[in-house]
Protein backbone atom coordinates (compact mmCIF):
# COMPACT_ATOMS: atom_id res chain seq x y z
CA UNK A 1 0.00 0.00 0.00
CA UNK A 2 2.86 2.37 0.86
CA UNK A 3 4.48 1.58 -2.48
CA UNK A 4 1.25 2.39 -4.34
CA UNK A 5 0.95 5.67 -2.51
CA UNK A 6 4.54 6.49 -3.33
CA UNK A 7 4.01 5.77 -7.05
CA UNK A 8 0.86 7.86 -7.12
CA UNK A 9 2.70 10.72 -5.47
CA UNK A 10 5.51 10.49 -8.05
CA UNK A 11 2.98 10.44 -10.90
CA UNK A 12 1.21 13.48 -9.55
CA UNK A 13 4.53 15.25 -9.16
CA UNK A 14 5.40 14.49 -12.77
CA UNK A 15 2.04 15.80 -13.94
CA UNK A 16 2.52 18.95 -11.93
CA UNK A 17 5.97 19.48 -13.37
CA UNK A 18 4.68 18.90 -16.92
CA UNK A 19 1.85 21.35 -16.35
CA UNK A 20 4.31 23.85 -14.93
CA UNK A 21 6.62 23.45 -17.91
CA UNK A 22 3.67 23.81 -20.29
CA UNK A 23 2.49 26.92 -18.52
CA UNK A 24 6.00 28.30 -18.54
CA UNK A 25 6.37 27.55 -22.24
CA UNK A 26 2.98 29.09 -22.99
CA UNK A 27 3.99 32.18 -21.05
CA UNK A 28 7.26 32.40 -22.99
CA UNK A 29 5.39 32.09 -26.29
CA UNK A 30 2.84 34.63 -25.14
CA UNK A 31 5.56 37.00 -23.98
CA UNK A 32 7.41 36.57 -27.28
CA UNK A 33 4.20 37.20 -29.22
CA UNK A 34 3.44 40.27 -27.14
CA UNK A 35 6.95 41.61 -27.70
CA UNK A 36 6.68 40.96 -31.44
CA UNK A 37 3.22 42.51 -31.52
CA UNK A 38 4.54 45.57 -29.72
CA UNK A 39 7.33 45.94 -32.29
CA UNK A 40 4.75 45.87 -35.10
CA UNK A 41 2.31 48.17 -33.31
CA UNK A 42 4.19 51.36 -34.03
CA UNK A 43 1.54 53.77 -32.78
CA UNK A 44 0.73 51.61 -29.71
CA UNK A 45 -3.02 51.63 -30.30
CA UNK A 46 -3.38 47.90 -29.66
CA UNK A 47 -3.86 46.96 -33.32
CA UNK A 48 -1.60 46.45 -36.33
CA UNK A 49 -2.63 48.28 -39.48
CA UNK A 50 -1.68 47.22 -42.98
CA UNK A 51 1.08 49.83 -43.10
CA UNK A 52 2.47 48.69 -39.72
CA UNK A 53 2.33 45.08 -40.89
CA UNK A 54 4.31 45.96 -44.00
CA UNK A 55 7.01 47.84 -42.05
CA UNK A 56 7.32 45.09 -39.43
CA UNK A 57 7.55 42.23 -41.93
CA UNK A 58 10.08 44.03 -44.10
CA UNK A 59 12.28 44.48 -41.01
CA UNK A 60 11.83 40.83 -40.05
CA UNK A 61 12.54 39.45 -43.54
CA UNK A 62 15.00 42.19 -44.56
CA UNK A 63 13.24 42.34 -47.91
CA UNK A 64 10.80 44.58 -49.75
CA UNK A 65 7.29 43.13 -49.84
CA UNK A 66 4.67 44.29 -52.36
CA UNK A 67 1.68 46.07 -50.88
CA UNK A 68 -0.70 43.61 -52.52
CA UNK A 69 0.83 40.69 -50.61
CA UNK A 70 0.57 42.53 -47.31
CA UNK A 71 -3.10 43.22 -47.99
CA UNK A 72 -3.73 39.55 -48.85
CA UNK A 73 -1.95 38.49 -45.65
CA UNK A 74 -4.03 40.86 -43.55
CA UNK A 75 -7.24 39.52 -45.11
CA UNK A 76 -6.23 35.94 -44.27
CA UNK A 77 -5.49 36.72 -40.59
CA UNK A 78 -8.14 39.37 -39.91
CA UNK A 79 -10.79 37.11 -38.36
CA UNK A 80 -13.19 39.91 -37.40
CA UNK A 81 -12.67 41.79 -40.69
CA UNK A 82 -12.01 45.14 -39.03
CA UNK A 83 -9.05 45.93 -41.28
CA UNK A 84 -6.40 45.46 -38.54
CA UNK A 85 -4.80 42.70 -36.47
CA UNK A 86 -5.45 42.23 -32.76
CA UNK A 87 -3.14 40.31 -30.46
CA UNK A 88 -5.09 37.04 -30.76
CA UNK A 89 -5.00 37.31 -34.58
CA UNK A 90 -1.30 38.12 -34.68
CA UNK A 91 0.03 34.85 -33.15
CA UNK A 92 3.74 35.11 -34.08
CA UNK A 93 6.23 36.41 -36.63
CA UNK A 94 6.88 32.86 -37.83
CA UNK A 95 3.20 32.43 -38.59
CA UNK A 96 3.22 35.67 -40.56
CA UNK A 97 6.23 34.47 -42.55
CA UNK A 98 4.60 31.09 -43.25
CA UNK A 99 1.41 32.72 -44.44
CA UNK A 100 3.40 35.14 -46.57
CA UNK A 101 5.32 32.23 -48.15
CA UNK A 102 2.01 30.53 -48.90
CA UNK A 103 0.73 33.68 -50.62
CA UNK A 104 3.92 33.86 -52.70
CA UNK A 105 3.46 30.22 -53.79
CA UNK A 106 -0.15 30.95 -54.69
CA UNK A 107 0.87 33.95 -56.78
CA UNK A 108 3.54 31.93 -58.58
CA UNK A 109 1.01 29.19 -59.34
CA UNK A 110 -1.48 31.73 -60.69
CA UNK A 111 1.24 33.43 -62.75
CA UNK A 112 2.32 30.07 -64.16
CA UNK A 113 -1.24 29.19 -65.14
CA UNK A 114 -1.69 32.61 -66.72
CA UNK A 115 1.56 32.19 -68.66
CA UNK A 116 0.37 28.79 -69.90
CA UNK A 117 -2.97 30.27 -70.92
CA UNK A 118 -1.33 33.15 -72.77
CA UNK A 119 1.06 30.75 -74.50
CA UNK A 120 -1.82 28.50 -75.51
CA UNK A 121 -3.78 31.46 -76.86
CA UNK A 122 -0.74 32.63 -78.80
CA UNK A 123 -0.23 29.17 -80.27
CA UNK A 124 -3.91 28.95 -81.22
CA UNK A 125 -3.67 32.40 -82.80
CA UNK A 126 -0.63 31.34 -84.83
CA UNK A 127 -2.38 28.16 -85.97
CA UNK A 128 -5.47 30.17 -86.96
CA UNK A 129 -3.32 32.67 -88.86
CA UNK A 130 -1.57 29.79 -90.61
CA UNK A 131 -4.91 28.25 -91.55
CA UNK A 132 -6.24 31.57 -92.80
CA UNK A 133 -3.10 31.96 -94.91
CA UNK A 134 -3.83 28.58 -96.51
CA UNK A 135 -7.49 29.34 -97.24
CA UNK A 136 -8.88 32.69 -98.36
CA UNK A 137 -11.86 32.82 -96.03
CA UNK A 138 -11.86 36.60 -95.66
CA UNK A 139 -14.67 39.01 -96.41
CA UNK A 140 -15.04 39.37 -100.21
CA UNK A 141 -13.74 42.52 -101.84
CA UNK A 142 -15.67 44.40 -104.51
CA UNK A 143 -13.77 42.57 -107.25
CA UNK A 144 -14.41 39.22 -105.52
CA UNK A 145 -18.15 39.91 -105.56
CA UNK A 146 -18.13 40.64 -109.29
CA UNK A 147 -15.91 37.66 -110.16
CA UNK A 148 -18.06 35.34 -108.05
CA UNK A 149 -21.02 35.92 -110.42
CA UNK A 150 -19.16 34.86 -113.57
CA UNK A 151 -19.29 31.06 -112.98
CA UNK A 152 -23.07 31.17 -113.43
CA UNK A 153 -22.52 31.81 -117.14
CA UNK A 154 -21.83 28.07 -117.38
CA UNK A 155 -25.30 26.84 -116.31
CA UNK A 156 -26.92 29.87 -117.97
CA UNK A 157 -25.52 28.95 -121.41
CA UNK A 158 -26.30 25.27 -120.91
CA UNK A 159 -29.88 26.09 -119.94
CA UNK A 160 -30.42 27.79 -123.31
CA UNK A 161 -30.76 24.34 -124.91
CA UNK A 162 -34.22 24.26 -123.33
CA UNK A 163 -35.12 27.67 -124.78
CA UNK A 164 -35.40 26.32 -128.33
CA UNK A 165 -39.21 26.15 -128.48
CA UNK A 166 -39.57 29.66 -127.09
CA UNK A 167 -36.90 31.10 -129.40
CA UNK A 168 -38.57 29.42 -132.42
CA UNK A 169 -41.98 30.77 -131.53
CA UNK A 170 -40.63 34.31 -130.93
CA UNK A 171 -38.23 34.95 -133.84
CA UNK A 172 -38.60 38.74 -133.66
CA UNK A 173 -37.98 38.99 -129.89
CA UNK A 174 -34.64 40.66 -129.08
CA UNK A 175 -34.06 38.42 -126.07
CA UNK A 176 -34.77 35.35 -128.18
CA UNK A 177 -32.25 36.50 -130.79
CA UNK A 178 -29.57 37.17 -128.16
CA UNK A 179 -30.23 33.77 -126.56
CA UNK A 180 -29.99 32.00 -129.93
CA UNK A 181 -26.75 33.80 -130.80
CA UNK A 182 -25.15 33.12 -127.40
CA UNK A 183 -26.08 29.44 -127.52
CA UNK A 184 -24.81 29.11 -131.10
CA UNK A 185 -21.46 30.69 -130.22
CA UNK A 186 -21.18 28.52 -127.09
CA UNK A 187 -21.86 25.33 -129.00
CA UNK A 188 -19.52 26.33 -131.82
CA UNK A 189 -16.58 25.74 -129.45
CA UNK A 190 -15.64 22.04 -129.52
CA UNK A 191 -16.32 20.33 -126.21
CA UNK A 192 -17.37 23.67 -124.73
CA UNK A 193 -19.33 22.10 -121.90
CA UNK A 194 -16.52 19.77 -120.85
CA UNK A 195 -13.93 22.54 -121.12
CA UNK A 196 -16.03 24.84 -118.95
CA UNK A 197 -16.62 22.06 -116.42
CA UNK A 198 -12.93 21.17 -116.08
CA UNK A 199 -11.89 24.83 -115.94
CA UNK A 200 -14.33 25.56 -113.11
CA UNK A 201 -13.38 22.35 -111.28
CA UNK A 202 -9.72 23.36 -111.43
CA UNK A 203 -10.44 26.88 -110.18
CA UNK A 204 -12.60 25.60 -107.33
CA UNK A 205 -9.54 23.88 -105.84
CA UNK A 206 -7.56 27.15 -105.81
CA UNK A 207 -7.74 28.06 -102.11
CA UNK A 208 -6.27 31.50 -102.78
CA UNK A 209 -9.59 32.47 -104.36
CA UNK A 210 -12.07 34.06 -101.99
CA UNK A 211 -14.54 31.71 -100.38
CA UNK A 212 -17.49 33.41 -102.10
CA UNK A 213 -15.89 32.83 -105.51
CA UNK A 214 -15.13 29.17 -104.73
CA UNK A 215 -18.64 28.56 -103.39
CA UNK A 216 -20.28 30.04 -106.50
CA UNK A 217 -18.03 27.94 -108.72
CA UNK A 218 -19.16 24.80 -106.91
CA UNK A 219 -22.79 25.89 -106.98
CA UNK A 220 -22.61 26.70 -110.70
CA UNK A 221 -21.19 23.22 -111.39
CA UNK A 222 -23.95 21.48 -109.42
CA UNK A 223 -26.59 23.71 -110.98
CA UNK A 224 -25.33 22.63 -114.39
CA UNK A 225 -25.49 18.99 -113.27
CA UNK A 226 -29.12 19.56 -112.29
CA UNK A 227 -29.94 20.55 -115.90
CA UNK A 228 -29.45 16.94 -116.97
CA UNK A 229 -32.56 15.87 -115.04
CA UNK A 230 -35.18 17.80 -117.06
CA UNK A 231 -33.42 16.67 -120.23
CA UNK A 232 -33.91 13.05 -119.20
CA UNK A 233 -37.51 13.79 -118.20
CA UNK A 234 -38.24 15.43 -121.57
CA UNK A 235 -36.70 12.51 -123.43
CA UNK A 236 -38.65 10.00 -121.37
CA UNK A 237 -41.88 11.97 -121.81
CA UNK A 238 -41.38 12.15 -125.58
CA UNK A 239 -40.61 8.44 -125.83
CA UNK A 240 -43.64 7.45 -123.78
CA UNK A 241 -45.89 9.83 -125.71
CA UNK A 242 -44.69 8.53 -129.07
CA UNK A 243 -44.93 4.91 -128.00
CA UNK A 244 -48.43 5.22 -126.63
CA UNK A 245 -49.60 7.75 -129.16
CA UNK A 246 -50.57 10.21 -126.45
CA UNK A 247 -51.53 13.67 -127.65
CA UNK A 248 -50.13 16.83 -126.08
CA UNK A 249 -46.72 15.47 -125.13
CA UNK A 250 -45.07 18.13 -127.28
CA UNK A 251 -46.86 20.86 -125.38
CA UNK A 252 -45.94 19.29 -122.05
CA UNK A 253 -42.31 19.09 -123.12
CA UNK A 254 -42.40 22.75 -124.16
CA UNK A 255 -43.82 23.77 -120.79
CA UNK A 256 -41.16 21.71 -119.06
CA UNK A 257 -38.43 23.41 -121.10
CA UNK A 258 -39.83 26.86 -120.34
CA UNK A 259 -39.95 25.99 -116.65
CA UNK A 260 -36.31 24.87 -116.69
CA UNK A 261 -35.18 28.12 -118.32
CA UNK A 262 -37.22 30.30 -115.97
CA UNK A 263 -36.08 28.32 -112.92
CA UNK A 264 -32.44 28.59 -113.95
CA UNK A 265 -32.76 32.32 -114.59
CA UNK A 266 -34.44 32.85 -111.21
CA UNK A 267 -31.76 30.84 -109.43
CA UNK A 268 -28.93 32.71 -111.16
CA UNK A 269 -30.61 36.06 -110.47
CA UNK A 270 -30.88 35.20 -106.75
CA UNK A 271 -27.30 33.94 -106.56
CA UNK A 272 -25.91 36.93 -108.45
CA UNK A 273 -27.78 39.55 -106.44
CA UNK A 274 -26.86 37.89 -103.14
CA UNK A 275 -23.20 37.60 -104.15
CA UNK A 276 -22.97 41.22 -105.27
CA UNK A 277 -24.25 42.17 -101.82
CA UNK A 278 -21.38 40.22 -100.27
CA UNK A 279 -23.41 37.31 -98.89
CA UNK A 280 -23.23 33.62 -99.73
CA UNK A 281 -26.21 32.45 -101.88
CA UNK A 282 -26.64 29.18 -100.01
CA UNK A 283 -30.43 28.87 -100.04
CA UNK A 284 -30.85 27.01 -103.33
CA UNK A 285 -32.52 23.68 -102.45
CA UNK A 286 -30.25 20.63 -102.74
CA UNK A 287 -27.73 22.47 -104.93
CA UNK A 288 -26.41 24.71 -102.13
CA UNK A 289 -26.03 21.76 -99.75
CA UNK A 290 -24.02 19.90 -102.37
CA UNK A 291 -21.82 22.96 -102.94
CA UNK A 292 -21.23 23.47 -99.19
CA UNK A 293 -20.16 19.84 -98.79
CA UNK A 294 -17.32 20.48 -101.25
CA UNK A 295 -16.02 23.65 -99.59
CA UNK A 296 -12.60 23.63 -97.93
CA UNK A 297 -12.48 25.70 -94.73
CA UNK A 298 -9.61 26.70 -92.40
CA UNK A 299 -10.66 24.25 -89.69
CA UNK A 300 -10.02 21.35 -92.07
CA UNK A 301 -6.26 21.85 -91.65
CA UNK A 302 -4.23 20.50 -88.73
CA UNK A 303 -1.54 22.39 -86.84
CA UNK A 304 1.05 21.37 -89.45
CA UNK A 305 -1.01 22.77 -92.31
CA UNK A 306 -2.12 19.37 -93.64
CA UNK A 307 -5.64 18.97 -94.96
CA UNK A 308 -7.37 16.48 -92.66
CA UNK A 309 -11.03 17.08 -93.54
CA UNK A 310 -13.88 18.48 -91.46
CA UNK A 311 -13.19 19.15 -87.78
CA UNK A 312 -14.88 17.06 -85.14
CA UNK A 313 -17.23 19.91 -84.35
CA UNK A 314 -18.42 20.01 -87.96
CA UNK A 315 -19.01 16.26 -87.94
CA UNK A 316 -20.98 16.52 -84.70
CA UNK A 317 -23.12 19.29 -86.19
CA UNK A 318 -23.90 17.12 -89.18
CA UNK A 319 -24.89 14.24 -86.91
CA UNK A 320 -27.13 16.54 -84.88
CA UNK A 321 -28.82 17.77 -88.04
CA UNK A 322 -29.49 14.16 -89.11
CA UNK A 323 -30.95 13.37 -85.69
Amino acid sequence: ADEVQRLRAMAQKLRDEAASLAAEQTKKVSDAAMKAFAKFDLNHDGTISVDELKVGLEKATKDDIPQSRIEKLLQKLDANSDGALQMEEFASVDRLKNQLDFIVREEKAVALEEAKRVKQMEEEKQVQEMRMALVNDAEPTASDKVVSVLPYLFPLLDSLQYAGPWVTSHPDNAFAQVAALAFTLYRSIPLSGFLAFFALSFLSSDLSLNRLVRFNIQQAIYLDFALFIPGLMAGLLGAVGSGLGLPGTGVATEYLSDGVVLGTLATIAYASATSLLGSTPDQVPFVSDAAKSRMVTPDMFDEEGKLVGPSRGVEDDDVNKED
